[in-house]
């Protein structure tokens, strides 16, 4: 009799599975999808192993100013003092351990997601000629403060019409020693920093932008980068180096010499999905990477990659929220040489002392570690790793 019943059973767990199933597909289809991601080809990813290796030295990294500020994308210093652009919507300063706003481009009232579009979100932050701050907000575009008194100075708005298009998240940016040129990154012409897993997923492309502090000119110099982040110019100062997140590589743009308004390929194929990228003093460049594409291991990112299909049903019943939760907490600093090889590389694995890793900072000895959500600044003592 036992196979008359399990027989019975299989019927019947089959019945309900289908009563359930076809129902739950017929609304999915009906559904709304908020993206209409494209196929991506992502090569294998690395393996993890000579200087990638996993290992825990992020973890020694020491936690500053807990839970006073959230969300520091990005750090400069002007000589010892820190500054940071916050989730809330401000631009601190750190001196002597004391943390001040000095100024804020939005608008209260901050905190949740649906406040950032008002709010104001600082994130790309560099350190001008005259010891002013060149600040990419993702919403309001590219401004001056000016950190003694905390006034600010629209560059370029993102209400600007460049080439028929608004800029919708501006991202990061790096100036030339002179001032005289801005070079930064539209991380999307459709969708806002709050939706930014939308982008990952959706892989749309959008582009490097220069603006020139003194024509005012704003001119559009690539296109077709998935996800352009992360901007830095070589220490000469003929490329610069732009971060192209859902690819996973680095892109390399020539701004003068022979090869100016050429491009190749810096990095390819990265273990991680690059966020900032910044000088190291050996010459090199140190890129914060806040996931993985674990090999060996189950990538996620290489898994949806040419299955839009799949994002679209995971987009249609989850929201970004909940989609975040799967994607494993994984921190990853890579030092690269100056022409792109691995030197060394700093994890965390689970990103159990510092978690959504943005942007790795050198400062005197140490690396200060930025986080697009962490309430905190990580410091790395770089003697002692």
């Amino acid at each position: 009799g036992s196979t008359y019943s399990s027989k019975v059973f299989r019927v019947t767990f089959l019945t309900l599975a289908m009563s359930v199933a076809v129902p739950l597909l017929g609304v999915t289809v009906l559904l709304d999808c908020p993206i209409d991601p494209q196929p991506i080809s992502l090569k294998e990813p690395p393996l993890l192993t000579g200087v990638l290796e996993p290992n825990t030295k992020l973890r020694k990294a020491e936690r500053l100013w807990e839970n006073q500020l959230v969300g520091p994308e990005s750090i400069v210093n002007i000589g010892d003092v820190l500054f940071t652009g916050t989730a809330d919507g401000k631009i601190i300063k750190i001196e002597d351990g004391e943390i001040q706003t000095i100024a804020r481009i939005g608008h209260g009232p901050c905190g949740g997601r649906e406040d950032e579009p008002t709010c104001g979100r600082p994130l790309g932050m560099r350190v001008g000629p005259n010891n002013t701050l060149f600040v990419a907000d993702a919403y309001y575009g590219l401004y001056e403060v000016d950190p003694a008194t905390g006034e600010t100075k629209t560059l370029v708005s993102s209400k600007t019409l460049i080439e028929g298009q608004k800029l919708s998240f501006v991202n990061d940016l790096t100036v030339t020693r002179d001032g005289r040129k801005i070079y930064f990154t539209d991380s999307s012409s459709k969708w806002q920093r709050q939706d930014y897993l939308f982008l990952v997923m959706e892989g749309t492309d959008d582009g490097l932008l220069e603006y020139d502090t003194v024509t005012k000119e704003v001119k559009v110099l690539m296109v077709g980068l998935r996800f352009p982040n992360g901007v830095q110019l070589s220490p000469a100062e003929d490329f610069v180096l732009v971060q192209e997140t859902t690819m996973a590589r680095i892109r390399r743009y020539y701004v003068s010499g022979l090869m100016k308004g050429g491009a190749d390929m810096f990095v390819e194929n990265m273990p991680g999905l690059p966020d900032n990228i910044r000088l190291s003093s050996s010459g090199g460049y140190w890129v914060a990477m806040a996931a993985v594409r674990p090999n060996p291991g189950f990538s996620l990112l290489d898994f949806l990659s040419e299955k839009p299909w799949i994002k679209r049903m995971i987009f249609k019943l989850l929201s970004q929220e909940t989609v975040t939760k799967f994607v494993p907490k994984y921190s990853l600093v890579v030092e690269l040489s100056e022409t792109g090889s691995y030197k060394r590389s700093f994890h965390d694995p689970n990103g159990v002392t510092v978690a959504y890793v943005s942007e790795a900072h050198e400062h005197n000895g140490h690396l200060y570690l930025g986080s697009f959500r962490s309430p905190y600044i990580g410091r790395l003592d770089l003697q002692h790793v």
